[in-house]
């Protein structure tokens, strides 16, 4: 049992005092991890009498530690979608890499400051060194850079920020950017608040492989410029996430460069296929973009909380980003020594490198490599395997592992096929092995707008036996009577 905390000063733990509470925090997270095959994949069942009992004020004085454990484990965890499931294939799983907590460990209570170079100098290289990993693995040369952050959608915050900076300068009325049907809503979001109305952001469609058609993006380009607005940034999809569409990166880029625009690629999903062969085939041209956003949290399978910005020119970052004050230490003038508050939006931060250095230390990057080659081999296995079920149609083969599709029973009426593959969805889902999502998306077959049904094949937990039950689930729910 852990020992009481001593008074008068019960915030500081000790070593011995540390042992006994993570020790308490193993006996429940080993049981649960070993029993993760077992654990369904999504249980929301009671959630809002879970919600209520935890609505409560705020305790005066402490409990015992394993009580507080169990209230975690026992009514909060299991109530909720397990991404760390091998079952998850919903939206775009997160892995939750138990290694990367040991770093959080380590980071959270020496807590070091990495906003600034000086203050931990060996933890702020170390995550220069994660960037330029990545920097590298996309192609890009010594001029690049960038920063780690909460996720995508902040990546794509700071994306617009810097080609806004870049294209406009401070007077950016006028600014119009680009992006697809495929786009992330996270754009439409950070041209907001970057300071773009609704009506300058636009929103084009997709070909028959759901990429950017690149003649509605030179018709609307060359229509707005007619109209006096300043096209500036395209935004392009390494991996949307309604169906995993990759865009002609390499056409796009030679686009931009002609127009003076500025290219980023949104590869929060695809962008660590990378590490493989058939990846980097994929998303040829990324090493043209200007910037790169990515999610370790979701290709290198860390848990949630790690996106990552790329550009191909660091000092673009600190152009836009770069502030002054009396209290601060000096800029680093050191071109191998960076500020991170100098690149993005944060000035207080964790050691957020350490969370990716050191997986990527004690498993090695081709252990990362072999999981995303067995992931590729799933989604094609999967679509295969789904597409030769009867009436199944594939909307959307997939570029990496994330792929679409719908059911279309002969005879049935084309008003009541939205209804039904929403029921067979239900279905699959009722039997919380697995977790499948849908979208409405507009079907280049059809020229209309249709619910499909999508797998995403991203956990490294998620095997062969995983796509079994994916095959025998959606039998069942697709031939099931009640139609």
């Amino acid at each position: 049992m852990p020992r009481p905390f001593r008074h008068p000063a019960p915030l500081e733990i000790g070593g011995d005092e540390l042992r006994d509470l993570v020790s308490a925090c193993m006996d429940r997270l080993a049981p649960w991890l070993d029993g993760l095959k077992e654990q369904p994949a999504h249980s929301l069942d009671g959630s809002h009498k879970v919600a209520r009992a935890f609505d409560e004020p705020m305790p005066e004085r402490g409990v015992p530690f394993r009580r507080v454990l169990a209230r975690l484990f026992d009514r909060a965890l299991p109530v909720s979608l397990n991404a760390a499931s091998p079952g998850y294939l919903g939206y775009i799983p997160g892995g939750g890499l138990p290694s990367t907590a040991l770093a959080d460990l380590i980071a959270d209570i020496t807590n070091r400051y990495t906003g600034l170079w000086m203050p931990a100098p060996g933890l702020v290289q170390l995550e220069i060194s994660v960037i330029r990993w990545f920097c590298s693995l996309a192609g890009y040369g010594p001029s690049a850079g960038g920063w780690l952050c909460s996720g995508g959608s902040i990546a794509n915050l700071a994306a617009v920020v810097a080609a806004r900076e870049a294209k406009l300068g401070e007077a950016f009325d006028g600014g119009v950017l680009y992006t697809s049907e495929g786009g992330h809503h996270s754009i439409s979001k950070a041209a907001r608040v970057a300071g773009f109305p609704r009506r300058n952001t636009r929103v084009l469609p997709v070909d028959e492989s759901f990429r950017l058609r690149r003649d509605a993006l030179a018709r609307a380009v060359a229509e707005d410029r007619a109209a006096g607005r300043r096209p500036f940034l395209v935004v392009a999809q390494a991996g949307s996430t309604p169906v995993g569409a990759v865009d002609d990166l390499a056409a796009l880029a030679d686009f931009c460069a002609a127009e003076g625009l500025w290219l980023h690629v949104d590869a929060a999903y695809g962008g660590f296929f990378l590490l493989t062969e058939r990846g980097r085939a994929a998303l040829a041209g990324i090493e043209r973009a200007d910037s790169i956003a990515l999610d370790p949290h979701k290709g290198l399978f860390l848990p949630y909380g790690t996106g990552c910005l790329l550009v191909k020119e660091l000092a673009t970052l600190r152009a836009a980003f770069a502030e002054t004050a009396a209290y601060l230490p000096p800029s680093q003038e050191d071109e191998d020594h960076w500020n991170f508050a100098d690149l993005g939006l944060e000035l207080s931060r964790p050691a957020r490198g350490l969370r990716i250095w050191l997986p990527l230390w004690l498993h090695g990057a081709s252990a990362f490599r072999d999981a995303l080659n067995e992931k590729l081999d799933l989604a094609r296995s999967a679509a295969a395997r789904v597409g030769a079920l009867p009436g199944v149609r594939i909307v959307a083969e997939p570029a990496l592992s994330l792929f679409a599709f719908r059911v279309e029973p002969p005879g049935m009426k084309a008003a009541e096929l939205d209804a039904f593959n929403r029921r067979v969805l239900a279905r699959v889902n009722q039997r919380k092995r697995l977790m499948l999502t849908g979208t409405t998306l507009r079907d280049p077959a059809l020229g209309e707008e249709v619910f499909v049904l999508r797998v995403c094949v991203l956990c490294f937990r998620t095997h062969e036996d995983r796509i079994d039950m994916l095959f025998e689930d959606l039998s069942e729910a697709i031939a099931d009577p009640r139609g």
